[in-house]
């Protein structure tokens, strides 16, 4: 998986387990794209410290993936609802896996 895309899901399925502080630097750094200086500028800590932070948070995002298999079971999930779009013709169970995929 692409790590961006990978570091996105996690923070999409475990970010609200982050504490408020973690939350907000991983979003600057890892969603935004802001340079571990600036992230250290904008909130008064170290580079090190933002480095830290960011290693501590994704650490904590793929210990809880780890556990509860939500992103695993979720990219299962949209994959089989593929599988069935594309291997049927008929045209209510294709709009049906449409929807799905649209709610997933």
């Amino acid at each position: 998986m692409i790590k961006i895309y990978e570091e996105t899901l996690l923070y999409d399925f475990y970010g609200e387990l982050l504490t408020d502080r973690q939350k907000t630097v991983y979003e600057e750094v890892v969603l935004h794209d802001l340079s571990l200086g600036e992230a250290a500028e904008e909130f008064g800590i170290s580079r090190q410290g933002v480095h830290d932070m960011i290693k501590r948070s994704t650490k904590a995002l793929k210990d809880y993936e780890d556990k509860l298999h939500l992103v695993s079971k979720f990219l299962d999930l949209k994959d089989k609802v593929h599988q069935i779009e594309h291997l049927t013709d008929h045209p209510k169970v294709k709009q049906l896996a449409e929807e799905i995929l649209e709610e997933l």
